[in-house]
């Protein structure tokens, strides 16, 4: 049963302003070192982490149904979109994110990426059993 569902839309050019301006305080505050590791070798980074962003704004959204408490206090490196060689991405949720998917009886999160030239969005379906 599908108990929260995301999406979001992040505007490539703005991430890579904020990236460019304070590249560490950025890295260091909005991404785990897997997703840095992961982004900084693409060829057009900023579209990589422009994708993660939204996809930690569409799991917020998801989790939306969790105990505003709980919901409140996510940090973004507590959801971290983990790639893997020939497979799709996931979702893996950390600390206050794992607790409030708990509280919603999370067993299953799907997430898909995209990007284009312009924009990058994330889609995040959350199911129990």
């Amino acid at each position: 049963m599908i108990v929260g569902i995301g999406i979001d839309i992040v505007d490539i050019a703005r991430v890579a302003r904020l990236v460019g301006r304070h590249p560490e305080r950025a890295l260091q505050r909005l991404f785990t070192l897997r997703e840095v590791d992961y982004c900084r070798v693409r060829a057009r980074s900023a579209d990589h982490f422009a994708a993660r962003i939204a996809a930690k704004e569409a799991t917020y959204k998801a989790l939306g149904g969790a105990p505003a408490a709980q919901a409140r206090g996510i940090a973004w490196k507590d959801i971290e979109i983990v790639a893997r060689t020939g497979a799709p991405p996931t979702l893996e949720l950390h600390g206050s994110a794992r607790r409030a998917a708990d509280a919603l009886g999370v067993r299953r999160a799907l997430v898909t990426l995209t990007h284009d030239a312009m924009t990058a969005a994330a889609f995040v379906i959350l199911e129990s059993e």
